[in-house]
């Protein structure tokens, strides 16, 4: 899936959706653990990866999962960790690249951080620089 560029105003648009498919992901892969903790750091990379068919006796909760990162990635989104359900929005800020950055539970769009930084060099958005 290709990454796509949010302005912040979009891509707090688009938080709502992105709430819901992370929390069915969230779902299905507490369930996938409770059933079958062995398998899912299989699981957890076939999903990020487009599927595997062979997922078994939790082919349903996978199944919910994998629609839940498709729904994400098909937006342009970048799921950045499963297990966090942390996600990254592509942006531009001062004129360069830059994630908007979205962690599962998080109420609000409210950290950013460098493309090469990640999750450890988040930083608070300042709407005037986006």
């Amino acid at each position: 899936m290709q990454a796509r560029y949010y302005t912040l105003d979009e891509a707090k648009a688009a938080l709502p959706v992105v709430k819901a498919l992370m929390a069915q992901v969230q779902e299905a892969r507490s369930e996938i653990i409770r059933l079958r903790p062995e398998i899912w750091p299989v699981l957890q990379k076939s999903a990020q990866n487009g599927g595997n068919a062979a997922a078994g006796s939790v082919y349903a909760q996978f199944g919910k999962l994998e629609k839940g990162v498709k729904g994400i990635l098909n937006m342009g989104i970048l799921v950045k960790d499963i297990d966090m359900g942390l996600i990254d929005f592509l942006s531009i800020r001062n004129g360069r690249e830059v994630y908007l950055c979205w962690k599962h539970g998080e109420e609000d769009l409210a950290y950013w951080h460098d493309v090469n930084a990640g999750y450890g060099g988040r930083q608070p958005i300042n709407p005037d620089d986006f």
